[in-house]
């Protein structure tokens, strides 16, 4: 999440009592930076904010989710950027949101709303994902979620009755969600005796794990991983180990590898 997000028109800055001379005085001084006429970013305001800016708007949808620290499936381009309904876009290469959570010019939208663009530009999984990074850390509450609730479809209220707060990574939210009627018990940083946590838990022994890359890529953490299945096999477990590329790129080879393994029984004491 990156610190500092103002943006001011002129007429915002004369109205907190600026003057030109103030103005031209911030600028020279680095307090103000000019993004365009008459538009005008504090100097801690961080680069996705100003692009956004110098686009017509705030970031949003999986944009303003990163600025927001959520864990987003998206890549990092193209910028989302929100607009009023009747505003305009600058340039091209964005994503627009002409949308009435807009409600400020270049004030990025709360992660509720930011929320409800996920589910109506990317989908139901991103905005699951997103959703639960934003309860696993506390950035969302009950009021927040009852105005998303409200303000949502069918399957965006389905996916907000699953979130929950409990899920460390976007990708084992992502599994969970593609798991769900399948009628197994699925349970999440479950202990494991001599392995300690897991990512998912299906039935009584099947362990799934969801590497990130950045955690699971080298040497050490790949022996560590070895270990922790050799231990695991030892007390009866078995261990389906997927990455990220798999999750996300793959997955009919995850959902084969997962139902061969159910079919077998092989999940049951």
């Amino acid at each position: 999440m990156c610190s500092g997000s103002s943006i001011h028109t002129r007429t915002e800055l004369f109205a907190a009592g600026m003057t030109r001379r103030a103005i031209e005085s911030a600028l020279q001084a680095g307090r103000l930076v000019r993004l365009r006429r008459g538009i005008y970013a504090d100097a801690d305001a961080c680069e996705p904010v100003m692009s956004a800016a110098l686009l017509g708007g705030p970031p949003a949808c999986v944009s303003a989710a990163r600025h927001h620290g959520l864990w987003t499936m998206a890549a990092p381009e193209p910028l989302h950027v929100g607009l009023r309904p009747r505003g305009h876009r600058r340039g091209t290469g964005s994503v627009p949101h002409w949308d009435h959570d807009v409600a400020d010019t270049f004030g990025v939208p709360a992660v509720a709303q930011t929320l409800r663009q996920i589910l109506r530009c990317r989908g139901v999984e991103d905005f699951v994902v997103a959703l639960e990074s934003a309860l696993h850390q506390r950035k969302i509450g009950s009021a927040e979620l009852s105005w998303l609730a409200a303000h949502t479809n069918d399957t965006g209220r389905e996916a907000i009755a699953f979130a929950r707060s409990d899920a460390e990574s976007g990708l084992e939210t992502l599994v969970r969600w593609r798991l769900r009627g399948w009628g197994v018990e699925v349970r999440t940083q479950h202990g494991v005796v001599s392995v300690g946590r897991v990512d998912l838990l299906l039935g009584e022994r099947l362990i799934v794990e969801v590497d990130g890359a950045d955690n699971h890529a080298s040497p050490d953490h790949r022996h560590r991983d070895l270990v922790r299945d050799a231990h695991a096999a030892a007390w009866g477990f078995v261990t389906l180990r997927f990455d990220y590329a798999m999750v996300v790129h793959d997955w009919p080879t995850v959902e084969l590898a997962i139902r061969a393994h159910l079919d077998r029984g092989l999940h049951r004491a």
